[in-house]
């Protein structure tokens, strides 16, 4: 890949109207040359049309987009140099993978003696070398996303636009994928947008992740810092397996829920209705060995589930709030929890004690 991959991509103002439906409204947003960038939202969030107005395939109502120097708002999409990986792949069945990859090298009348190497090279990205004669049929799912995603970066473009390219997979080779695909965009250094409804997906692939509802941008930033401090109540309850719970202020830097007052590392946000956002896997069963300057909580256990590699503990506090939290699958974990009807103590460091404003 050439320094022409590494292009940044600018969206200022973007909205798309459908009639009285608005799809995208007042989405701006500035994506670094070299960035891997997911958009994540539910149904109907935007991301899609987002997706489509950076590909020139849908054009938007009112805004620009920019890749590099260039305004390419109302450009053609053979016209833009952007490489796409569909979600079904749009492999060609009756070529083989080198055809398949040479096929925008075709598209672009490249001169037909540098096929083979550009080829080979794209290919040897992917670590499909040698499959050049190869049919389609004859490839796994996982090569033939790889396939897809040669074909996208055969002809050097500024941009790789990915539409959940891993939904065809199963579970296991998806996760595969994502970590192939992390260590191949570093080799390569290539701006990538990728669309996804997958939150773990998103979190696992990407430098920065985009997070959209109803047609806005409601958070964009580091997977890390996403899950460790959402915006607001939807960021929290989409990011992880968050319980949203009613709590009042009791301070600068504490809130009140029930009768147990809460330390928090963090700013409280403005507004006088908060939510806690207890994300599972950050309440501890307090075994005495938990850092002494941690929250703790009272509760009894209602169900214990076993989920193979993790176990979701179902509680309830003293004033009937449910919680819940998710402990290893190991045997000293299980030894650690007690049985329904028991009770418990359990823990939450300041750091993890995140308040949003609802």
């Amino acid at each position: 890949m050439d320094a022409r991959a590494k292009t940044g991509v600018s969206i200022r103002s973007a909205t798309k109207r459908y009639g009285p439906v608005v799809a995208l409204d007042d989405v701006s947003l500035d994506i670094a040359p070299g960035e891997f960038v997911s958009l994540l939202g539910p149904s109907g969030s935007g991301k899609t049309t987002l997706l489509g107005i950076l590909g020139g395939f849908v054009q938007p109502t009112s805004g620009a987009v920019w890749v590099g120097e260039r305004d390419v708002t109302f450009v053609p999409p053979h016209k833009r140099n952007i490489g796409i990986v569909f979600q079904n792949y749009a492999l060609f069945p009756h070529m083989t993978v080198g055809e398949n990859v040479a096929f925008p090298l075709r598209a672009r009348r490249e001169p037909k003696a540098s096929w083979p190497k550009k080829v080979a090279d794209a290919l040897a990205m992917v670590e499909l070398s040698g499959y050049e004669s190869r049919n389609i049929s004859q490839l796994s799912g996982g090569q033939r996303q790889r396939v897809a995603l040669a074909r996208a970066m055969v002809f050097e473009p500024q941009l790789i636009l990915m539409d959940e390219p891993l939904s065809a997979l199963d579970k296991q080779l998806r996760e595969t994928m994502q970590i192939e695909l992390r260590r191949l965009h570093r080799k390569l250094g290539a701006t990538i947008i990728n669309v996804t409804h997958d939150q773990r997906e998103a979190l696992t692939m990407s430098d920065r992740v985009a997070v959209l509802k109803d047609g806005r941008l409601v958070q964009i930033d580091t997977p890390e810092r996403l899950y460790d401090r959402p915006c607001d109540a939807f960021v929290a309850s989409f990011i992880g397996e968050a319980t949203l719970l009613d709590v009042s202020r009791a301070g600068d830097d504490a809130v009140r829920l029930g009768d147990a007052v809460l330390r928090t590392a963090h700013r409280l946000p403005r507004g006088e209705k908060l939510l806690l956002a207890v994300q599972t896997e950050k309440l501890v069963i307090d075994g005495g060995d938990v850092h002494p300057g941690a929250n703790r909580l009272s509760c009894r256990v209602t169900e214990v589930l076993y989920q193979g590699e993790s176990l979701r503990v179902f509680a309830s506090l003293g004033d009937g709030t449910a919680i819940s939290l998710r402990q290893p699958g190991s045997h000293e974990a299980r030894r650690r929890i007690p049985s329904p009807g028991a009770q418990m103590t359990v823990a939450l460091d300041p750091q993890d004690t995140i308040v949003v404003s609802a």
